[in-house]
């Protein structure tokens, strides 16, 4: 059994196995590259999800080896919250976008009004789907910089609730689970839209999946029968 000990904090532990951390895979499409014309050209989809989010698991990945090697040993000078910066930003990065794939349809299966449970909060809650729309666009529109938002359904409260986020953590309100997501990253819009983002937000809506959000939903709803 080793004894290791740490060169920033002094502490040491004994390691009774190797470490190893199962590393993180790129999730399949749930539909072809371009699939979502007009709306969201291919290319940008290529770009994006080959690109970007392959990127993002690979260097998540890439931090989870790191550390393996910082437990072993095998690297003993380091900056611990350097690492942890980046292992939740690329690990927040592959899982957002993992949800935003999937939040989105091609056209026929996307677009249009929610129904069910979902519809029904946002008539509760919001006054109806056109209000919501009205105030979830004014989020995306005012997202400072980079981004997403977020539409979050409230465990505690049986609220449908929306934020954004800056960069891919920054505003994350604890426990509550992701409905709905856009991503307004640079890398989502700018080869077809260029810096007219407004516009990409708009063309959005003709692919959003509420059969994907409304499944989402009812997976917690049913927890919270209380709210439901």
């Amino acid at each position: 059994m080793d004894t290791l000990k740490s060169a920033t904090t002094g502490l040491s532990w004994k390691m009774s196995e190797t470490p190893s951390f199962k590393k993180y895979e790129l999730p399949p499409l749930p539909y072809k590259i371009d699939a979502l014309e007009p709306y969201i050209a291919g290319q940008v989809i290529d770009v994006h999800y080959n690109g970007h989010h392959k990127g993002y698991v690979t260097n998540a990945n890439a931090v989870l080896e790191k550390i393996e090697k910082i437990e072993k040993g095998e690297i003993t000078g380091y900056d611990i919250q350097g690492v942890i910066r980046n292992l939740v930003f690329n690990v927040n990065g592959h899982k957002l976008h993992s949800l935003y794939w999937q939040n989105m349809a091609p056209s026929g299966k996307g677009g249009g009004k929610p129904g069910g449970k979902l519809a029904d909060l946002l008539s509760k809650q919001y006054g109806g789907f056109d209000k919501f729309k009205q105030l979830f666009t004014e989020a995306m529109r005012s997202l400072p910089g980079t981004g997403w938002t977020v539409l979050y359904y409230d465990t505690e409260t049986g609220n449908l609730e929306f934020t954004t986020f800056e960069n891919h953590f920054m505003n994350h309100i604890a426990e509550l689970p992701v409905i709905l997501i856009v991503d307004e990253f640079e890398h989502a819009y700018y080869l077809q839209y260029k810096n007219n983002r407004n516009s990409y937000i708009d063309a959005w809506w003709n692919v959003a999946n509420w059969d994907d959000a409304e499944k989402r939903l009812q997976k917690y709803v049913k927890r919270n029968i209380k709210y439901s």
